[in-house]
């Protein structure tokens, strides 16, 4: 593979490319406007599509209508955008259509600011549309990421007819970096439940709405078994010196790359720590966080949110270790000195007391 300096939304872009995307529907956005630049440039010369829609709520709904034609599309938004999309989020899942979203994520709540940010993770991963029905959420950490990422997105999106969405701060989003791109290209055929406009296909039906209750009970309760299948078999995480750590880090985005570093020094420093990266937000990596639990004695989350992941990460704990937390918010990162000196205050409190009490 060779390799390409690039930047991140560009990335997402060529990746969608290279795993059978053929059509782009989006809106420009500060900071994910590249994505939709990019689409316009690469998608037709792929023999694609790139349609820039009149809002977000247009594009998120011709999604719906490419995928029920059997066609990988995808959009791409940022926070407002985002919220614009959430009801036709809900039609997308109900109906058991694949497609892919990219969240290049910016300061809010409203306009808020074009910096980099984490405050949507509760609309994300929780799920700001109607109903019950889930989205599986990558997040990526690094420009390379937003390829692979980006690939398996459509992959997990196709295997369990869903929306998945690529999560990414701005900063993921803007920065430049070296990136292996797959040499050879997805060619996806039109699956059979698609609707092509073929006598083959008069019998398919999309639609979600169900109206009789016994019906649309039967429908949620398959939507929930496909996503109880998905957190047994989609978790993804990354594991960095936890298997001996006292205190575990967990973030992700850029705030992961300042936790490795702030791994390296407290343990060049001596300190026992070690970091948990999430990787798919949804299903969430709770197995691990309670295997690792066995031994760590708290967990530090460090998030550019007033706290939004670590509601799962207490969730997933029920209450076995103590958990702290670290946040910067409005476009500020958090920086290595400080996450250190959070993880000292953290080792004091939870760790050293601990061992006094011991003694």
């Amino acid at each position: 593979m060779q390799r390409e300096l690039i930047k991140g939304n560009e990335a997402i872009v060529k990746a969608a490319i290279l795993g059978g995307c053929r059509a782009f529907y989006g809106y420009p956005i500060t900071p994910a406007s590249e994505i939709a630049e990019a689409a316009a440039l690469y998608m037709p010369q792929a023999g694609g599509v790139f349609v820039q829609a009149e809002s977000e709520v247009a594009a998120i709904n011709m999604i719906y209508g490419a995928a029920s034609a059997g066609v990988r599309s995808m959009t791409a938004s940022s926070g407002p955008g985002l919220s614009l999309m959430q009801e036709g989020f809900s039609y997308l899942a109900g109906s058991e259509l694949p497609c892919v979203v990219a969240d290049i994520m910016r300061g809010g709540p409203g306009l808020g600011n074009i910096a980099p940010e984490q405050g949507d993770y509760h609309q994300i991963v929780k799920c700001g549309g109607h109903g019950n029905y889930r989205t599986l959420v990558l997040a990526p950490d690094s420009v390379q990421e937003m390829c692979d990422l980006t690939l398996e997105a459509f992959d997990l999106a196709d295997r369990y007819r869903n929306p998945v969405v690529v999560l990414a701060d701005g900063y993921i989003g803007q920065m430049m970096e070296p990136v292996a791109f797959p040499d050879t290209a997805v060619q996806p055929e039109a699956p059979s439940w698609a609707v092509t406009g073929t006598a083959a296909t008069r019998k398919n039906l999309v639609t979600s709405i169900y109206l009789e209750p016994d019906v649309l009970e039967r429908h949620v309760r398959k939507l929930e078994a496909k996503y109880r299948c998905a957190e047994r078999d989609a978790v993804r995480f990354e594991s960095c010196e936890t298997e001996d750590a006292d205190i575990v880090l967990m973030g992700y985005g850029i705030v992961a790359r300042v936790l490795k570093e702030a791994v390296k020094e407290a343990r060049a420093q001596g300190l026992r720590v070690g970091l948990l990266r999430p990787i798919t937000l949804y299903p969430f990596p709770v197995a691990e966080i309670r295997r690792v639990a066995a031994h760590a004695q708290a967990f530090a989350v460090v998030e550019m949110s007033t706290g939004q992941m670590v509601d799962d990460v207490r969730l997933a704990l029920e209450g076995l270790r103590p958990v702290e937390f670290y946040s910067r918010v409005g476009g500020n990162v958090p920086a290595t000195d400080a996450v250190l000196a959070f993880v000292r205050d953290t080792l004091v409190k939870h760790v050293h007391a601990a061992e006094v009490m011991h003694a």
